[in-house]
């Protein structure tokens, strides 16, 4: 049998670095005999973890799949007839050398019901034309399974077996009170295929991001390999925490750095797959940013950098309940808004209609707002739709280094304007603050100091305003192909 894994880099880099492997296999089990836990919390460390993945073992299942891979025809090209070459070109075209082929890849999983649902990661059922089950030795094995559906996002997928009375197994608290870093795990699966496998450690670290919009990943150094994909991270009361997913390494062995998406959002995710076979997240309808602390001063009221900063509000949900380009995110549901990658999860997971109050940071005061949520995958494509990067072309003249020109026929043209308001950006300076915060000619100044500007003067009015209320730096709303952002420059 053969296990695949999908490495985020290529194999030369690989020898010079660590990379980023999507695992479809794990490790042999270690029972760990342990002593006593810090005096502090005279809290007994487990003596051996036997009975516990005695408990939660029958519910842990090693997939297999097997996709059919079409075989190669051989070389297209047109032959002369009477070639030296025809007979080789005819031979490799033959059918029978191109016939379809049978790919098997393998991972793990875990049921979560009674009635035969089970989850996995995505990456391991991914294509596969025949997925099969194999359950704790002593049950089923061959069982065919069925594909509920899929998230890329999160790299999780529900299936379904028609088998019923499974044990199973249920989804723990992840977040921070549940999931402790220094708490131990227990990770199991099917490494490398050579079947049921445990292994422990502890949560090395939290909220780690890889590469997804939502990710929310554990960090463990309990062994995880190849095979161990979709398969659970357990907390001692035998509740899953969460998914194993990624390894980094050098080598595609496991060298202690393991990653499981946390259960906080993969069993909103199961939930969702089980009722509509796709996800159905939270729209907030903004463009957002991360506050810079350089931005920190130029915002009133503000007095660290933290929070999203609303960048655009199209037609949609925050529109409705009055929200404003220049608003600073501060409060989601309750929920204390550290940056955009939070608020983002934290939206995604909120159900689709839900209202939901937002607290906002405006004119040096906060605002209570109450927004009704929409679709994600049914309206962000209507509100942002993709725009074209304009090109680029310098052109002189200075205001805090910045080039700047009332709009024309010409420049609408040269950038892609359409009926944009502001002014165009058509030259920086490259020793200036705004060189190095990465504005380029084409750009269109919008506001300054969160008011609207349409002349050179309009401009200069706002910056000296600035500089009279004693602010270091004013906050500028720019666009670039029609997508909006902040930018904080320097006053002096």
């Amino acid at each position: 049998m053969r296990s695949q894994a999908l490495t985020l880099q290529s194999n030369e880099t690989a020898e010079r670095g660590f990379v980023m492997t999507l695992i479809t296999s794990a490790a042999v089990a270690t029972a760990l005999l342990l002593g006593q836990a810090s005096p502090s919390e005279a809290q007994a460390r487990p003596v051996t973890f036997a009975d516990l993945a005695e408990q939660v073992s029958p519910s842990v299942v090693n997939i297999t799949t097997n996709t059919t891979i079409s075989g190669r025809t051989g070389p297209q090209g047109v032959v002369p007839e009477g070639s030296p070459f025809e007979d080789f070109f005819n031979d490799m075209q033959d059918p029978e050398r191109g016939a379809p082929r049978q790919s098997s890849a393998l991972g793990s999983g875990f049921v979560i019901s009674a009635d035969g649902y089970i989850v996995t990661n995505n990456h391991v059922i991914e294509g596969a034309d025949e997925i099969l089950i194999e359950f704790f030795p002593g049950g089923e094995a061959g069982v065919p399974a069925e594909l509920v559906g899929t998230d890329k996002n999160t790299d999780i997928a529900v299936l379904k077996v028609d088998l019923s009375d499974l044990p199973f197994v249920s989804f723990g608290d992840s977040n921070a009170t549940g999931a402790r870093v220094g708490d131990w795990v227990m990770a199991m699966g099917n490494p490398l295929g050579q079947g049921f496998s445990v292994s422990a450690g502890i949560v090395s670290a939290r909220n780690r991001a890889l590469s997804g919009t939502y990710d929310d990943y554990i960090q463990t150094d309990a062994a995880i390999n190849r095979g161990n994909s979709g398969g659970p991270l357990f907390n001692m009361d035998g509740e899953v925490v969460g998914v194993n997913t990624a390894i980094l390494s050098p080598n595609g062995g496991s060298i202690g750095i393991g990653f499981a998406m946390s259960s906080a959002v993969v069993s909103n995710v199961v939930d969702q797959l089980k009722e509509f076979g796709e996800t159905r997240r939270g729209w907030l309808g903004v463009r957002i940013q991360d506050v810079t602390p350089d931005m920190v001063d130029a915002i009133e009221g503000l007095d660290m950098a933290k929070g999203a900063l609303v960048t655009d509000v199209p037609a949609g949900p925050a529109e409705d309940a009055g929200m404003l380009a220049g608003d600073l995110i501060t409060s989601f549901d309750g929920i204390e808004i550290a940056d955009t990658r939070e608020l983002v999860r934290i939206v995604g997971n909120s159900p689709v209609g839900k209202e939901v109050p937002v607290i906002v940071l405006r004119n040096g005061g906060n605002v209570d707002l109450t927004v009704a949520l929409g679709r994600r995958e049914t309206s962000e494509a209507e509100a942002f739709p993709a725009a074209a990067e304009p090109e680029t072309a310098p052109h002189p003249a200075q205001v805090l280094g910045l080039s700047l020109s009332v709009i024309t026929p010409e420049l609408t043209e040269q950038y892609g304007l359409g009926d944009a308001t502001g002014l165009v950006i058509t030259a920086i300076n490259p020793d200036s603050d705004a060189a190095t915060k990465g504005l380029i000619a084409g750009d269109l100044l919008v506001e300054a100091g969160r008011q609207p500007v349409t002349s050179v003067d309009d401009f200069e009015a706002q910056i000296a305003a600035a500089k009279e209320a004693g602010r270091k730096s004013i906050l500028l709303l720019l666009r670039r192909g029609g997508a909006p952002r902040f930018e904080a420059l320097l006053l002096d």
